[in-house]
């Protein structure tokens, strides 16, 4: 599978989980690499690591403030650092299970890890560039990065 498929697969979990989950669109912006740097994290992480045929991670970070706005799309008027954290938690799980879905057996996904604030763990990625492509709902901004080598 060409790494474009593979992002591919990554940008269409993420597009999908807007709009069956919260009902209303998000954008995709334009993608770009992180040269020389890790890309930046927000307010909270959703991770997954994989692993087979092809190594890396990728990850739905995203602001507070977007997150409290989605959960309250959600009916959930609890906006409590839990929420947030199972919050970006659900919407990594179902970029894995979309994964799981495209890739079959050549692909090992985790289970999901949620960070909270800028960690350590960006700067565990693999030797490949990161692929930032910006996620826009509503007013907010939020990005999905995919790292494969």
């Amino acid at each position: 599978m060409a790494q474009e498929a593979e992002v591919a697969t990554f940008v269409s979990g993420i597009l999908n989980y807007f709009d069956t989950s919260l009902m209303h669109a998000a954008q995709v912006g334009t993608p770009y690499l992180a040269l020389g740097r890790p890309p930046t994290t927000m307010d909270y992480t959703g991770m997954i690591r994989i692993s087979g045929s092809r190594q890396g991670m990728v990850y739905f970070t995203a602001p507070k403030s977007m997150l409290s706005v989605m959960l309250m799309r959600m009916q959930e008027n609890d906006l409590s650092h839990d929420n947030f954290l199972d919050l970006v938690g659900e919407v990594a799980n179902t970029l894995s299970g979309n994964a799981r879905r495209d890739f079959g057996s050549q692909f090992m996904i985790s289970v999901p890890n949620v960070l909270h604030g800028a960690d350590e763990q960006m700067k565990d990625l693999p030797s490949a560039r990161p692929i930032v492509i910006p996620i826009d709902w509503r007013n907010y901004h939020a990005s999905l990065i995919v790292c494969l080598s």
